[in-house]
């Protein structure tokens, strides 16, 4: 036969109400986009660095001057 006395002593779970359920899903919700929003902010600041770095460092060619063009005399 089935042994039904774990049941009884077992704490039943809280049911939690709609407006609970909500707040919890929130909460997650929010905890999960500020997470997002801090490493995408601090990939953001690493990538900047390295390009000001990396900007820093490229010596600067000198474009040719254009050749002057010629007025016609006519």
């Amino acid at each position: 036969m089935t042994d039904f006395s774990d049941r009884e002593t077992a704490p039943q779970p809280v049911k939690l109400s709609a407006r609970d359920k909500a707040a919890a899903t929130d909460q997650a919700a929010w905890a999960i986009i500020d997470a997002e929003a801090s490493a995408r902010e601090n990939k953001t600041e690493k990538l900047r660095a390295l390009r000001l770095l990396r900007e820093q460092a490229e010596v600067p060619v000198a474009k040719p001057a254009a050749p002057r063009r010629r007025s016609k005399t006519s």
